[in-house]
């Protein structure tokens, strides 16, 4: 387990307004376990060739992603944007 944590950029509201309940919880979810990989995370996601930089993930079997930035100097994982193609 690691101290690292997660946050929404610019803001929860923002982010997820409009969005399921279902989605916003898989979000949740999935940042959780991103914070819990700590320094790993900057290796997650796409791009798959490189670390570091904004990275996106797939949720909910590609209907659609999350961009977010791992940055190890704050220990945090931010969520920047979530793409739902519902």
């Amino acid at each position: 387990m690691t101290d690292w944590t997660w946050d929404y950029n610019p803001s929860q509201e923002y982010l997820t307004d409009g969005l399921p309940p279902g989605v916003v919880a898989e979000v949740e979810r999935l940042a959780t376990e991103l914070a819990a990989l700590g320094d790993e995370a900057t290796r997650v996601g796409r791009p798959i060739d490189r670390e570091g930089g904004l990275r996106e993930f797939d949720i909910l079997s590609g209907r659609g992603f999350i961009s977010f930035l791992a940055v190890p100097r704050h220990a945090c994982v931010y969520l920047c944007n979530i793409t739902w193609y519902g």
